[in-house]
Order: structure tokens, then C-alpha cells, then sequence
């Protein structure tokens, strides 16, 4: 069916304007139709619908002023993009990575230059636009993003590295997509780094797809560090083939209200899923973290750990759902939520859930939630150190499980300044 888009007065300018293929600007329309019809996804004890987080101001294109960087600190990395909004404003290293064949770009240039890899895989495999309203209205409203694509038997040795910036100097929200493809036996480690510049009260709509071919390996790291008035649905997905695996390693550092959605899909025999998560919540913060791996195949591994510190009067809820879908024979499904509470006024939740369809299986889950060991405090004071220092070593300690799992030294390094940097401001707040 052809779609007039001169009936759809925004999307047709948006196109003229970044010379957007008409085919992406007839998606949106049809993303725009099917939302209509949709609701809110449901994440159980995460209560967020009556939060600003459905996307409401108009598609448009706003460039940003590159010197809103010059305080930023940007760690250096051999392959590296950097993105300040819609713009991307710096690119080391990706001509080497095109000459293996890989391709690393912003989301214009992958609808421009490579149409048959964003038609093939953007929400095909590992979500669908018309799943919920969120990502319906992601469709609609998406104006910048990247595409990372890697060959058949590539084995990248040093990560590529992104800074996706959002400018709420401007009142647009920030609607940010990032498609990752591993192609067969290949190999490649990803550092995604995500960060607020402005002040101004804002929605961000992110949305990442890994495809994980038979045999490959992925390793997906993040430091999320959102403003505190930009409220963000962050919704990480992954579909793994025979034989593949994904590490994800995610630090949720944000100072705004979350919604943080993270997948697995273990759909080939053998594929393997790592997820690891460290969240920190300050002030008057409320974040809310859903994260599922389903053993679709068999012999599939899929493995939660989830660590939280709670301060202030915030929110940190963990929900872990372990899925072993019926002919997922030889599955197994761990996981482990732990929350650490710092204040008589914070809350915290953590939901372990496990839906076994199968016999011949394994599975298990821990989760608990509670205050900072007093003998460990009493005795770091004893000797010496001021309760607030005590407390944050404590806090180390605690979050030290999954730090040292993460598979990156750079985000291990960035995860604990950020650590340190979220847990003074919180103590400031008690």
C-alpha cells in the first residue's frame, strides 16, 4: 500500500529536510497508525505509566552546537564515535575497521548507504515495532542512532567505543537506535557510553538490537549516566543464534526516572547469555529494571546478576524473569538480585521469577534486599575512617562481584569513578 506523505505534514519535512528514504518515512506513519491501537508494556511492580515517558513533541531535525563538549571527558579508544544529539561530531579509526569489511555509522548514512542491512534487521528479530505503544512511538519519532555491522569470521581485537550525547539544551526529546550484527564466527567488544548536557525537562526513547550469528561472540558494555530531568525507556535487546554468546555488562548510573527493559533471546542450540547489571539510585530517583534471558534452544545458558545500592528517598526495583521455553532441553537459567539500602526512606524491591516448560532442565535464583553490614561499618570506623567513607567502601565491596566480571578494563575504570561520583551526591542528600 502507497502512503501519501504529504498527509503527514512532519514526517514528509523531517524527510526533506535530512533526505530521509521515503520507505523509513512510510515505517514511522505506519508505526504512527499501529500506536494508536497499543498499549503501555506491563513491568510487574514498576509502576511508571503516569511518568512523562511516552514521546510527545513533533519529529524534527535540530543540529547542536559541538562546543557543549568541551567540559566532557571522553576516555580515548582506537575506534570511537561520538554523537551530540541528532549530529555526529566526531569519528576516529573507522576507516581501518571499513577496510575488514565493518561497518560503523550513524543512523542517516545506514538508511542512506546501506538500506539492505536496516530493512533485513531493524526490528525483525530481537523486538518489533508495533510490540507496545513505546516502541511504536520509538518508530515514529527515531532521529538518531548507529549501525555496527561486522563480517562472516571477523575478530575485532580492540572495542569500538560510542559517546551518545543527549542535548537537553533543547526542549526534543532524545530517540536514539542501535542496531549491532555480528555476523557468523565473528567477534567484537562495544563500549556504549550515554550521557546528558542541559538542564531541560525531557523524554529519551533508546532502543538496541544485538543479532548474534551462529558461533560468534559479543561483548556489550555501558555506562548510562541520563540527566536527572530526562525520564528513559531503555530497552536492550538480544537474539542469539547456534553457538553465540553475548556478555552484557550494563551500569546504570542515571540520575532521572528509568525504565530499563534488557532481553535475551537464547533462540539457537548452545547460545549463551551473560547479563550483569550494577544500578545506583539517588535523590528522589526512581529506577525500574526488567531483565529476562528465554532459553529457547537447546542446551542454552542464560545467566542474571543484578547488584543495586539504594540512597535517599529513591527506588531501585529489580524484576529477573528466567524463561525455559518447552524443547529447551539441557537449559540452564540462574540468576542472582541483590539491593543494598543506605536510608530508612529508600525502597527497594526484588522479583526473582522462573517459568520452566521443560523437564531435564536447570534453574535457580537468590535475591535479597538489605542495610549496610554494621560490624563491617563499626569496623572500618574503628579504624579511623568517617561513617560516610565507611559506607561507600562498603558499597564497593558490595557492588565488587559484578565489577570484576565486566569484561572491559575501561568500563570498570569508568564504572567505578561514576560509582563514586553517584554515591558523594548521595550521601549529600541523607
Amino acid at each position: 500500500m502507497t502512503i501519501n506523505l504529504q498527509k503527514y505534514p512532519t514526517v514528509a519535512a523531517y524527510a526533506a529536510k535530512t533526505g530521509e528514504p521515503k520507505w523509513f518515512s512510510e515505517l514511522r506513519i505506519k508505526a504512527l497508525t499501529a500506536a494508536a491501537n497499543l498499549e503501555l508494556p506491563n513491568f510487574g511492580k514498576i509502576r511508571y505509566q503516569r511518568w512523562p515517558i511516552q514521546l510527545k513533541k513533533e519529529l524534527a531535525y535540530q543540529s547542536s552546537d559541538p562546543q557543549l563538549l568541551a567540559d566532557l571527558k571522553l576516555q580515548s579508544a582506537k575506534h570511537l564515535i561520538v554523537q551530540l544529539g541528532q549530529t555526529t561530531v566526531k569519528q576516529v579509526g573507522l576507516t581501518r575497521l571499513a577496510e575488514q569489511g565493518v561497518i560503523v555509522c550513524d543512523w542517516l548514512t545506514a538508511l542512506k548507504e546501506h538500506p539492505d542491512l536496516i530493512k533485513k534487521y531493524f526490528m525483525q528479530q530481537a523486538i518489533k515495532y508495533d510490540q507496545d505503544l513505546l516502541t511504536a512511538q520509538h518508530v515514529a519519532q527515531l532521529t538518531s542512532g548507529l549501525l555496527v555491522y561486522v563480517p562472516k569470521n571477523t575478530v575485532l581485537t580492540e572495542p569500538i567505543t560510542s559517546y551518545f550525547v543527549q542535548d537537553a539544551t533543547q526542549s526534543q526529546d532524545f530517540v536514539h537506535h542501535v542496531i549491532l550484527v555480528a555476523e557468523e564466527n565473528s567477534q567484537v567488544s562495544y563500549l556504549e557510553n550515554l550521557t546528558t548536557i542541559g538542564e531541560q525537562s525531557t523524554t529519551a526513547s533508546i532502543v538496541v538490537e544485538v543479532i548474534a550469528k551462529a558461533g560468534s561472540h559479543v561483548k556489550f558494555a555501558s555506562v548510562d549516566r541520563l540527566g536527572a530531568n530526562t525520564t528513559t525507556y531503555l530497552n536492550r535487546r538480544g537474539h542469539l543464534s547456534d553457538d553465540a554468546k553475548i556478555d552484557w555488562s550494563m551500569g546504570m548510573m542515571n540520575d532521572g526516572n528509568i525504565v530499563g527493559d534488557f532481553d535475551s533471546d537464547l533462540v539457537g542450540a548452545g547460545s549463551h547469555a551473560e547479563v550483569k547489571v550494577i544500578a545506583i539510585s539517588t535523590g528522589r530517583q526512581i529506577q525500574g529494571i526488567d531483565t529476562r534471558v528465554t532459553n529457547i534452544g537447546k542446551h542454552t545458558i542464560g545467566h542474571i546478576l543484578q547488584h543495586g545500592v539504594i540512597l535517599s528517598r529513591s527506588t531501585l526495583i529489580f524484576n529477573g524473569i528466567g524463561h525455559i521455553i518447552k524443547g529447551a532441553k539441557g537449559a540452564n537459567a540462574q540468576q542472582e538480585s541483590r539491593l543494598l539500602m543506605l536510608s530508612k526512606k529508600a525502597k527497594g524491591d526484588a522479583n526473582p521469577v522462573l517459568l520452566i516448560d521443560d523437564n531435564d532442565v536447570q534453574a535457580g535464583h537468590a535475591a535479597s534486599i538489605g542495610r549496610v553490614n554494621a560490624q563491617q561499618l563499626y569496623y572500618l570506623m574503628s579504624r579511623g575512617l568517617p561513617q560516610k567513607i565507611a559506607e561507600r567502601l562498603v558499597i564497593r565491596g558490595f557492588l565488587g562481584p559484578v565489577l570484576e566480571v565486566i569484561p572491559s578494563d575501561s568500563i570498570r575504570e569508568q564504572l567505578k569513578d561514576t560509582i563514586e561520583r553517584k554515591l558523594v551526591d548521595g550521601q549529600k542528600d541523607e
